[in-house]
């Protein structure tokens, strides 16, 4: 009897490290860098985002997958806190059944390009701020490889200042809008009925919704995981608020997508409210909602000065204080975009009343 102890502590000793390890695979395939030695690169740019930081490395080694899949589901226990954000009390069960439902219809699968010695893939996120007016930054945005909008963010009427390439749309059913045939859907759910909303825009009401301009391509649609979205509100913003912001959550998200995150059209105005590019705000007081705008912000900055990203802050008018300080006037900012396939030196002319610090390091 006492011979089979110690073969039976090796049999739930290797169990538990098979779990260990199944639950981490993907993170192998995503952050080499992490496993890698120091000296050696996991991209071709000249900095690759994911090159070992301790900092950085703390925040993301806790990551589930991104993405939600049929082999890719979540527990009981991130269900119950992600049904509470927007208080639907329905069950788990139903919550697996409309998954199945929903993998019936999109790619049970998520493939994007992974990092690899070879590429650099740089990204452009694209928030919807008011401070994108007049900055003139459209050209720059469409340099990127990939670039990421959200929510109504329009490029129609407004090239100039936020470009028109669309690789990632993230939305949610209040906000969505038709997509074209190359572009790819990352659906945000916050509730099962988004999910349930989602399979009836493309199964028994497809004729409907193709009458009413209801269109994206299914084959190119992504679906954020609840795990992700949970994860971001407990290890980066350490609980603060009721849950992430689209905003932010976009911005995490591509940190798994990109070798090099460059970062537009977020912050507030010089009332704390969101405003947006394209219309004016009705609700003067509704600030950042139910998000942790301060905190949200504090870690853009913080990812910038880490030089993660480059935090791009748009314009102001003249000698509006903001919740993040008080600016200088008119700047020229040279902004060098390097890797090793390609090199291009952008100089674009921005009115920086209103922010603190450079434009870009």
């Amino acid at each position: 009897m006492l011979q089979r102890k110690p073969f039976v502590f090796f049999v739930l000793l290797c169990a538990t490290a098979i779990g260990v390890f199944s639950r981490a695979s993907w993170i192998l395939n995503v952050y080499q860098d992490f496993f890698l030695p120091q000296n050696e690169s996991v991209c071709s740019c000249n900095k690759c985002l994911m090159e070992y930081d301790p900092w950085l490395s703390e925040l993301m080694k806790e990551s589930p997958e991104p993405f939600l899949s049929p082999t890719n589901n979540i527990s009981e226990n991130t269900f119950n806190w992600w049904k509470g954000i927007q208080t639907d009390r329905r069950n788990f069960a139903l919550y697996n059944k409309t998954v199945d439902k929903v993998f019936q219809i999109f790619p049970p699968k998520v493939n994007f390009t992974r990092s690899s010695p070879d590429l650099c893939r740089t990204c452009a996120v694209v928030g919807n701020s008011g401070n994108l007016n007049g900055s003139h930054y459209g050209p720059l945005i469409d340099f990127h490889d990939i670039v990421i909008r959200i929510n109504r963010g329009p490029t129609k009427g407004f090239e100039r200042d936020v470009g028109n390439k669309t690789t990632y749309h993230v939305m949610y059913p209040r906000s969505f809008k038709n997509l074209d045939n190359t572009t790819h859907l990352v659906f945000f759910p916050f509730k099962i009925y988004d999910l349930q909303w989602l399979i009836r825009s493309f199964t028994q009401r497809q004729k409907e919704t193709a009458k009413s301009g209801l269109k994206t391509n299914t084959d190119m649609v992504m679906i954020l995981s609840p795990a992700f979205m949970k994860y971001v509100h407990y290890v980066w913003l350490k609980k603060h608020g009721r849950y992430p912001s689209t905003g932010f959550l976009t911005l995490v998200l591509s940190l798994y997508l990109c070798d090099e995150v460059d970062v537009f059209g977020f912050g507030a105005d010089k009332n704390g409210n969101w405003n947006h590019y394209y219309e004016q705000i009705k609700n003067k007081r509704l600030k950042t909602g139910q998000h942790p705008g301060r905190v949200e912000y504090q870690y853009i900055e913080k990812l910038h000065k880490q030089r993660k990203i480059h935090f791009f802050r748009g314009c102001r008018r003249p000698h509006h204080k903001t919740p993040y300080g008080v600016e200088k006037g008119l700047a020229a900012a040279t902004v060098e975009l390097h890797s090793s396939r390609k090199h291009v030196i952008s100089t674009v002319a921005v009115n920086t009343h209103g922010y603190r610090g450079s434009l870009a390091s």
